[in-house]
């Protein structure tokens, strides 16, 4: 089924569990993703972001043909634009069919974020998509902004935030960062702070940066009420990985083969991921619709 974000992250909210939402820039990926979805009676989220669109995996292409393979599947997956920044970015994302977008204007003042976030949920709603907004800041593990907990999210203004915007989820600052911490390294979360935002709140609530935090901090920060986890750079360094090794081990290997395997590769990670966080399982169809468990 392809749907957008809104109702899965209910349930996930509803349910105390979360959804995997992994960037996404080719066939390969979208191919893993949704099968592991599927074979993992799994809600999943298909990430990108305008950066990977400019770059490779171009939105008016890759939304018809996720779309496409969504609807052979009796899972929920959404199509979900990645830390949208520009106007044109996310109306553009709208254009081409995807079935949810981010706003992302947590670098700018609080007003201003109020103000751009108002104007894109509204705007989404219209067309029946969700959007996803972002209060505080979740800078780049390269610089260390993980813990900087002045980017941390303000529990008092992400009520007025929400109430102000309408926005469907809320991505919050409580340690992570993007990117690869460095090495050795697994970020401190402030659970204290999400468990106080969540109660706040009672809605879903995002976690950006969530390579490489560790499994531990990831299971907590389900347990405290997050119900988007966003993956990227794991998944992206897996299938690198296992490609580099695939061709060590047989350098003659067609490329079709190897694209399948690190296709296969990425599916067992999804899956395992999926469990840890405990959205296996929570849709099947075969005694009827709808997700087991409300």
């Amino acid at each position: 089924m392809y749907v957008s974000m809104k109702e899965m992250l209910l349930h996930a909210h509803k349910n105390n569990y979360a959804v995997m939402a992994i960037n996404c820039v080719n066939m390969e990926q979208a191919k893993a993703i949704i099968e592991s979805a599927e074979e993992e009676k799994s809600a999943v989220i298909i990430n990108i972001s305008p950066r990977q669109m400019k770059a490779h995996g171009h939105g008016e292409i890759m939304a018809p043909m996720i779309r496409g393979m969504a609807e052979r599947v009796s899972v929920p997956v959404a199509f979900n634009l990645d830390h949208g920044a520009a106007f044109e970015d996310i109306v553009n994302a709208m254009k081409y069919g995807f079935s949810s977008v981010m706003i992302d204007s947590s670098s700018f003042p609080f007003e201003e974020n109020v103000r751009r976030t108002q104007q894109i949920a509204a705007l989404a709603h219209s067309m029946g998509l969700s959007c996803e907004a972002e209060l505080g800041h979740v800078g780049q593990a390269a610089q260390d902004d993980n813990s900087n907990a002045d980017l941390y999210t303000n529990v008092a203004q992400a009520k007025e935030f929400v109430e102000k915007t309408d926005c469907d989820c809320l991505a919050v600052a409580i340690g992570t960062a993007h990117g690869a911490y460095p090495k050795g390294m697994v970020p401190r979360l402030d659970f204290d702070r999400l468990k106080e935002l969540k109660e706040e709140l009672n809605m879903p609530l995002v976690l950006h940066g969530g390579s490489g935090a560790g499994e531990e901090n990831i299971k907590k920060a389900v347990a405290y009420g997050i119900n988007k986890i966003n993956v990227c750079t794991d998944l992206f360094r897996h299938a690198v990985n296992v490609t580099m090794s695939t061709l060590k081990e047989n350098p003659s290997i067609d490329y079709m083969d190897l694209c399948i395997a690190a296709q296969n590769a990425m599916k067992d990670f999804i899956k395992s991921y999926m469990r840890v966080i405990g959205s296996s399982g929570r849709y099947s169809f075969e005694q009827g619709s709808g997700p087991e468990l409300d």
